[in-house]
């Protein structure tokens, strides 16, 4: 099976001076198409900064990462553009914008794909508001919305452009139970329609279920097998 990310030998520091302290040691990990990892372990582990040097929101100080075919070592700001165009983020807070409506915040994930006539993306937003259960929702505000349906809009937000990566950075962590589940069981449905690779971090054990691998990690090392 295809390879759609690839570390080996991953080292990372955070802070400066004596404040300088390493947050990931000698990480080895890879996640193949169409497979559903969780990353886990205790606060402070490192599991966020790798998420965030796998998305190319963080540079690469030493070891190799390579994301989608291209090694994100060599990449200036230019050059990581069109991998993050390929990218899909879910967060915990859901990071909707207050003073846009649900298909406003959904649109803007297509601006950054040129291509596009505002026709196609709004036929695209109204399938997939179908798809997470608020097309009835969408003129609304984020204020007007429950905690598990702002994050079914931000499910909707990362697949839009229908990328062949999505972090989910602890997803399910605002939301009960129940709503927990719905999200987390959406986004496997909808990735997997389309042939997408998943990498969640997560504390919540109630989702564990879901994925095809679980991967820990602590003090920033990881602990369990992460080559396949």
């Amino acid at each position: 099976m295809k390879t759609v990310v690839s570390v080996e030998g991953l080292d990372h520091w955070l802070g400066e001076g004596t404040l300088r302290r390493k947050v990931l040691s000698n990480v080895n990990f890879t996640l193949s198409e169409k497979e559903l990892v969780i990353l886990t372990g205790p606060s402070g582990s490192g599991k966020t900064t790798l998420l965030t040097l796998i998305g190319g929101l963080r540079s690469v100080q030493a070891g190799r990462l390579d994301v989608l075919g291209n090694r994100m070592n060599s990449l200036n700001q230019e050059q990581l553009a069109p991998v993050r165009r390929n990218v899909g983020y879910i967060f915990q807070a859901h990071n909707l914008l207050s003073f846009l409506t649900v298909r406003q915040n959904i649109l803007m994930s297509l601006e950054l794909h040129p291509g596009f006539s505002s026709d196609e993306a709004y036929a695209r937003v109204n399938s997939i508001l179908s798809d997470v259960g608020l097309h009835q929702h969408a003129d609304k505000y984020p204020d007007q919305m429950s905690g598990g349906q702002k994050q079914r809009v931000a499910v909707a937000r990362a697949l839009i452009a229908q990328p062949r990566l999505v972090l989910a950075d602890e997803p399910t962590a605002a939301l009960d139970k129940a709503s927990g589940r719905d999200v987390v069981n959406l986004l496997q449905d909808l990735a997997r329609q389309g042939d997408c690779s998943i990498l969640m971090v997560t504390h919540d054990n109630r989702i564990l279920d879901v994925a095809d691998r679980i991967v820990e990690m602590e003090d920033g090392k990881i602990l369990t097998p992460a080559l396949v």
